[in-house]
């Protein structure tokens, strides 16, 4: 495998692990929209989607090579078996485009899979958070509503004596 196609099936294990490590259950919402909204990566999310857009533009011309070559080595036409080790050879070239296409593939679909996992988990951390501070302010009008409809009763006692009283 060329130092290329290296570097992609690398970067593909890697967002696959990074892909798992985000669908468990190790850490809540809340500590990755910390760990998203940390100094280091702020400082890179500023550039962030140039880097996305570079990422994409380099997979998807990876994919496009890996596609050409497909498409090279698979309308090579067979002989009645004539030459084995030629056929092997091309054979053998159909298979790596094709291990190539489905590796830069695979890379590009992560790489936005990724992308849509991150922005959820943190829309997930901002609604959780949102639902706690709806919670305790509902907690607290009803504690208030409470305490209201209590004195209210007392005067109602009161006015109740005052006509019992003047009847």
């Amino acid at each position: 495998m060329s130092l290329q196609w290296t570097i992609i099936a690398t970067f593909l294990y890697a967002e696959i692990a990074f892909v798992l490590l985000l669908a468990l259950p190790i850490a809540s919402p809340s500590k990755w929209q910390k760990f998203f909204r940390s100094k280091f990566l702020a400082y890179i999310s500023n550039q962030a989607s140039i880097y996305f857009l570079v990422l994409i533009g380099v997979l998807v011309l990876c994919l496009l090579d890996a596609i050409r070559e497909m498409q090279k080595y698979s309308n090579i036409e067979s002989t009645d078996h004539q030459h084995l080790d030629a056929e092997m050879q091309g054979n053998m070239r159909l298979f790596r485009a094709q291990r190539n296409f489905y590796i830069s593939g695979f890379a590009l679909f992560l790489l936005i899979v990724i992308r849509r996992l991150v922005q959820m988990i943190a829309e997930l951390a901002t609604l959780l958070a949102q639902a706690e501070a709806n919670f305790r302010q509902a907690q607290s009008a009803s504690a208030t509503a409470k305490t209201l409809l209590s004195q209210q009763g007392e005067g109602d006692e009161k006015n109740k004596k005052e006509v019992e009283e003047l009847k």
